[in-house]
């Protein structure tokens, strides 16, 4: 089969198309034609050699896969776990020693190739006149989204919630998510062409202004209130100023670090307030499906900036480091 292969850790210049054995399933598994396959800041970090991902090269990449088996339209959960520690007992897959996630974290092969072999039980049906592009962009920045909303943040009506970096695929379904649990959505954004794009979403405010301006006008919007939750994946170039966005015993929920791992802070400022800072990976089956519903009624839509062949899979992940997506990058199988 054909497969977009990393060849080495570092640039894009290290993804090529290759030929490659095809995937034999294993039990439980069944072998999925691949149509679609989203990419990931996750890919990024992996292809420039994450510490800590088991990945070794040569590795196919990509967490997020739509595509048909036995004459299914799926897509794909993307964690992997062992079933059977006392954290996959407890339904908590994400901190099961095991714990991977398809082409990344635990070594998994992933989609961007022609064929992969997952587990029948991980297959969630796409809803009628969904193309398999729009499908793929949903898995993983949905079951994130939903995590670090429904199940940490507890949003819901009479809740105010700021979600930053509105043109991120996680922000675009955390958007989504928070307004149809009946929050109120304030989105954030430095790029002036995504705040149109973000209300059409459901975003109640957007907020085009720098980090520094951030609680300021947080404050404003909430008549002094300011935020139940606030969603973060951004890291140290805005944390504190995200954090002031709180009312006390807000809750700050984190999933990434695109702008850096480390950052800097006033533990006063979190004693005194008593704010919760909450780390977040993806969620278990059981919240995929949870979360599925919401893509099958309409509440949650696919959101696609672009979409490249599979040969040009460097393209797609040089479109993704230049941050300028509104929705997913996506490559076609």
């Amino acid at each position: 089969m054909k497969a977009a292969v990393l060849k080495a850790f570092g640039g894009v210049e290290n993804l090529s198309l290759e030929t490659v054995p095809e995937p034999v399933p294993g039990p439980g598994e069944v072998l999925l034609r691949v149509r679609a396959c989203a990419l990931n800041h996750l890919d990024l970090w992996i292809r420039e050699g994450l510490p800590g991902s088991k990945v070794k090269v040569p590795h196919i990449l990509g967490s997020d896969v739509a595509g048909e088996t036995g004459g299914r339209r799926v897509a794909v959960h993307p964690g992997l776990c062992c079933g059977a520690c006392v954290a996959c007992a407890d339904g908590r897959e994400s901190d099961c020693p095991d714990f991977g996630i398809i082409g990344a974290y635990g070594g998994s092969q992933g989609g961007y190739a022609e064929l992969l072999a997952v587990k029948s039980a991980h297959l969630l049906d796409i809803p009628p006149g969904m193309s398999f592009e729009e499908a793929a962009s949903l898995p993983l920045a949905l079951l994130t989204a939903w995590r670090m909303l429904k199940t940490l943040g507890e949003a819901g009506p009479g809740r105010t919630v700021v979600i930053i970096g509105a043109g991120s695929g996680v922000s675009v379904a955390g958007i989504q998510i928070a307004k149809a649990l009946g929050a109120v959505v304030i989105a954030t954004t430095t790029d002036a062409a995504k705040v149109e794009r973000a209300k059409a979403l459901g975003a109640d405010h957007v907020l085009l202004a720098p980090p520094a301006g951030l609680p300021r006008e947080v404050r404003r919007l909430t008549g002094g209130r300011m935020a139940d939750i606030v969603f973060e994946h951004v890291g140290p170039a805005l944390f504190m100023d995200a954090l002031k966005c709180l009312r006390p015993s807000g809750r700050l929920v984190t999933c990434g670090a695109t702008s850096g791992p480390k950052v800097e802070l006033d533990l006063r400022y979190v004693f005194s307030r008593q704010l919760r800072i909450l780390g977040a990976r993806t969620g278990s089956l059981s919240e995929m499906r949870e979360a599925w519903t919401f893509v099958q009624d309409g509440r949650v839509r696919p959101v696609v900036d672009r979409v490249f062949p599979l040969a040009e899979a460097a393209a797609a992940h040089a479109r993704l480091e230049s941050r300028g997506q509104f929705g997913k990058v996506v490559v076609s199988v």
